[in-house]
C-alpha cells in the first residue's frame, strides 16, 4: 500500500511537472503572429494536409505502442504464448504518459523508467525482474529506433543530389555511430541476458518496427511543410525528409532547446522561415497533443504494483 501510494504521488508529480513547462513553453514562444498568419493563408489542400498530420499523431503513438508491446513481452510473443502479457490497452497508456516524463527530462532518459512505473509488478520478469527488464528492453528500443533512423538519413545523405552538402567528417562520424549500434544490438542478446530475455529476432523485429514509426514521421513532416506553402510536389527532394531527423537525432539537445534545434535543422534543409514554423508545429503534434491526451487515458489506481 505504501509503495502504491508512492507510485501514485510521482506520477503526478510528473505529469504536473511536464504540463507546466509546457505552459512555459507556449508562455515564451515569440512568434505567434507568424504561425497565426501562416495558418490564415492556407487554403483548403493546406488544411486538409494539417488535419491529416494531426490524424496521424495517434497511429504514430500506436506504433511506438505496438514496439514498445513487443518488446516487453518478448519471447512470450515469439512463441505464442498469452500468460503476462502486455495488452495493447497497457501499451499505449504506457507510451502516451513517457511522454510526459521524456519532456522533462534531459535526451528523453525519463521515457522508459516511466512506462515501468506504470506496470504492473507481478514477478514474471525475467532474471533481473521488472525494472531490469524494462530498462533493457527500453535500451534495446532506443537503439533499434536510432539505428532506423540513422540508416535511413544516412543513405538519404549520400543520395541527395541538390545543394545540400556535409563534409566527409560528417558522413565518417554518422558512420561510426551506426555501427556501434550495429555492434551493440548484435551483442545485446549476451550482454543483457543476466537482466533480460532478448533474441535477434526480437531485435529485427523491434528494427523493422522502428523504420515503419520513421516512415509516419516523414509523412507528418511532409504534409505540414506542405500545408505551410514550403514546398511543392513537383519540385521537393524527399529524400530530406530522413536527414531532418538523422540531424535532429544526432544533434546533441535537451527537452528546453529541443524546439529551437527543430527549427534550426528546418531552415537549413528547407530553406525558408515557414519550415522552422512547420518543426515547432510537428513537434506540438506528436508532443503537446499526447501530453494532453494522457489524463484521459490514465491507468486506474487500483492496478498500482
Amino acid at each position: 500500500m505504501v509503495r502504491k501510494k508512492i507510485y501514485h504521488i510521482i506520477e503526478w508529480v510528473i505529469a504536473l511537472a511536464a504540463c507546466g513547462y509546457l505552459a512555459y513553453r507556449l508562455a515564451i514562444y515569440d512568434d505567434y503572429a507568424t504561425l497565426w498568419a501562416s495558418l490564415r493563408s492556407m487554403g483548403v489542400g493546406q488544411w486538409s494536409a494539417l488535419v491529416l498530420c494531426v490524424a496521424l499523431m495517434p497511429v504514430n503513438m500506436s506504433i511506438e505502442a505496438w514496439r514498445w508491446k513487443t518488446l516487453m513481452n518478448g519471447d512470450a510473443l515469439l512463441n505464442d504464448a498469452n500468460d503476462g502479457m502486455m495488452t495493447w490497452k497497457e501499451a499505449h497508456r504506457q507510451v502516451y504518459y513517457s511522454k510526459l516524463a521524456g519532456l522533462i527530462t534531459p535526451w528523453r532518459l525519463g521515457e522508459y523508467p516511466a512506462r515501468g512505473l506504470l506496470m504492473k509488478n507481478d514477478g514474471n520478469g525475467a532474471n533481473g525482474g521488472l525494472w531490469s527488464r524494462v530498462l533493457s528492453m527500453g535500451a534495446v528500443g532506443s537503439a533499434t529506433m536510432t539505428a532506423a533512423i540513422i540508416a535511413t538519413g544516412l543513405v538519404a545523405m549520400i543520395f541527395e543530389i541538390g545543394d545540400l552538402r556535409f563534409e566527409i567528417a560528417y558522413y565518417l562520424f554518422v558512420g561510426a555511430v551506426l555501427l556501434l549500434l550495429i555492434v551493440a544490438l548484435v551483442l545485446a542478446p549476451r550482454l543483457l541476458r543476466r537482466w533480460a530475455t532478448v533474441s535477434r529476432r526480437l531485435i529485427l523485429i523491434s528494427l523493422g518496427q522502428s523504420f515503419v514509426r520513421l516512415a509516419c514521421w516523414c509523412v507528418q513532416l511532409a504534409l505540414v511543410l506542405y500545408a505551410l506553402n514550403v514546398f511543392q510536389l513537383s519540385t521537393f527532394s524527399f529524400q530530406l525528409l530522413p536527414v531532418y531527423y538523422l540531424l535532429v537525432t544526432i544533434t546533441p539537445n535537451v527537452p528546453i532547446a529541443e524546439v529551437g534545434v527543430r527549427g534550426a535543422w528546418a531552415i537549413t534543409l528547407f530553406g525558408s522561415m515557414n519550415a522552422a514554423l512547420a518543426g515547432v508545429l510537428l513537434w506540438g503534434i506528436n508532443t503537446l497533443l499526447p501530453c494532453l491526451i494522457w489524463p484521459f487515458l490514465r491507468k486506474n489506481e487500483n492496478n498500482f504494483a
